[in-house]
């Protein structure tokens, strides 16, 4: 090692730990949305009803911001590249050895601490600017005004040399916060191109497509990186206030980024591609329930679990060719239900996996109606909210087939016009896509028995079961007592509840023609 390698390396500061920044959900969703906004078959409401941000939270543990970005474009997009994916999360999987070397190369991308997808697929960095040409000239013309004025006792060139200071700092003051952000952004970029040529040097079929540019990949990582001699402490300072070095730097590097933006793109691409692959493989080997999801038209998920549930009960539910109403005790389980099958479903078609003994599913969109609540700042009560997304998801339905996870459609009105609203909208909805709905107003099975198929689910033993069929004893009244409430209360509201039921039509079949 050299005598200017060890004084360097004692007087640098060691290099970053490993660790897992922050990043914030609007940060990870902008290479989706930058890179590919039209791509997307998930909306935000959905995300959110589906608990994603949970459980992509789960899986990006260990993962930079690439891998992050790229496991969030998945789980928004069509599912056309899952094929390809699924083969190598499987081959990781199964090969813990090959997770570690992966791993180690993939390491310094989470010493990243800025995004960088916008600056690589947005707008273009613009050209440096003519004038930028001059800035090397401008410390020689100080210094050389300097010794002149010195030399020669000329009062007038003591005013150059004022004007010539107060122009470089100027320049040094104008885009002081350009150059420190632009630095952030630089030094993610190289983590990239580092990790593109470590994974590239290893003897892996996976990393093989990294081969081929990984020499230019390195060259551009030399040339966008700030001198070493000039990173030694008390060197920058001098080097950046006299010489302009980080100003010039700045409109160099980002004229080399230019020049190398599609072999950039492309590193970004494949590097988190690969590292969400990992990502979802290291997940996989630790997760004792889970299967590779068939392709079919209709839906079948034997013995699904919810992967944020510590000791889910595992469910069996299948479809064939109708949706599904579901109805079950308060408390019983059905929206988890319905979060289980709709997340599953998203996960097959975004990563090709389901937390099932085995499952077959369809390659469809799936859109879900579960939190709509009132909105204050909008001065938006629950029903309008309600019939926002009832409208957004018909709006849907007629661009594509599509799954809806409906859970409790239209509280936010009185009894009567939530199960007409309710059966107009479900029913208009099932015949362009599959839908799965859960309500306590039991009225709607019969009223949409034509294109929902009852099942109930209820408690067998110490397991949960969904068989066909709808709810015959509800549980609501008798919560009451259950609760703490008192025992009058609870005969009052049995009393009530007889009335009403007694007063209650019996529901009308599909033949009399209210769909027609």
């Amino acid at each position: 090692m050299s005598l200017l390698s060890s004084l360097t390396r004692f007087l640098l500061p060691a290099e970053a730990p490993v660790i897992d920044y922050p990043f914030v959900p609007s940060d990870v969703a902008l290479y989706r949305r930058t890179a590919h906004p039209d791509a997307n078959v998930l909306d935000e409401q959905t995300w959110d009803d589906m608990l994603l941000p949970q459980y992509s939270a789960q899986l990006a543990r260990e993962t930079s911001i690439f891998g992050q970005q790229e496991l969030h474009r998945r789980l928004y997009a069509d599912g056309g590249g899952v094929a390809a994916s699924a083969v190598r999360v499987r081959t990781l999987a199964q090969d813990a050895g090959q997770r570690r070397q992966l791993h180690a190369a993939c390491a310094g991308l989470r010493r990243a601490d800025r995004e960088i997808s916008v600056a690589l697929f947005g707008a273009e960095p613009a050209p440096a600017p003519r004038w930028a040409g001059l800035l090397p000239w401008l410390p020689p013309a100080l210094l050389l005004t300097v010794a002149l004025a010195l030399a020669t006792g000329v009062v007038a060139l003591w005013g150059v040399v004022v004007g010539l200071w107060l122009l470089l700092s100027l320049v040094q003051v104008r885009y002081h916060e350009a150059v420190e952000e632009w630095g952030r952004v630089l030094a993610t970029l190289q983590q990239m191109l580092r990790a593109h040529s470590l994974l590239a040097a290893l003897d892996d079929p996976l990393t093989a497509g990294l081969r081929a540019d990984a020499a230019r990949a390195g060259k551009l990582n030399r040339r966008i990186a700030q001198s070493v001699v000039g990173n030694l402490p008390g060197v920058r300072e001098y080097r950046d206030w006299l010489w302009l070095m980080n100003v010039r730097h700045y409109f160099a590097s980002r004229d080399a980024v230019r020049a190398e933006l599609a072999l950039l793109r492309s590193s970004f691409e494949r590097v988190a591609a690969l590292e969400a692959d990992l990502a979802l493989a290291r997940h996989l080997a630790q997760t004792p329930r889970y299967c590779w999801a068939e392709r079919g038209g209709a839906v079948a998920l034997e013995q699904v679990v919810h992967p944020l549930l510590a000791q889910a009960e595992p469910l069996t539910f299948a479809l064939a060719g109708q949706g599904a109403f579901i109805s079950g005790q308060n408390g019983i389980g059905k929206s988890t239900l319905l979060r289980t099958v709709g997340l599953n479903l998203i996960l097959a078609r975004a990563f090709g996996f389901c937390y099932a003994e085995r499952a077959v599913t369809p390659l469809l969109p799936v859109y879900s109606s579960m939190q709509s609540e009132d909105a204050l700042d909008g001065g938006e009560s629950l029903y309008i909210a309600e019939l926002r997304r009832a409208r957004e998801l018909l709006a849907l339905a007629e661009r594509a087939p599509a799954v809806f996870i409906i859970d409790e459609i239209f509280r936010g009105t009185n009894h009567l016009e939530s199960i007409s609203a309710a059966a107009a909208v479900l029913h208009t909805l099932s015949q362009q896509g599959t839908v799965i709905v859960s309500s306590h107003n039991l009225v709607l099975a019969p009223l949409l028995e034509d294109r929902l198929a009852p099942w109930c689910v209820s408690r067998v033993g110490d397991g949960l079961r969904v068989a066909p069929g709808v709810l015959q004893e509800t549980n609501g009244i008798s919560l009451l007592a259950a609760r703490g409430f008192d025992h009058a209360i609870s005969a009052k509201a049995g009393r009530v509840f007889d009335w009403l039921s007694a007063q209650a039509h019996s529901p009308v079949s599909r033949s009399d023609g209210f769909f027609d």
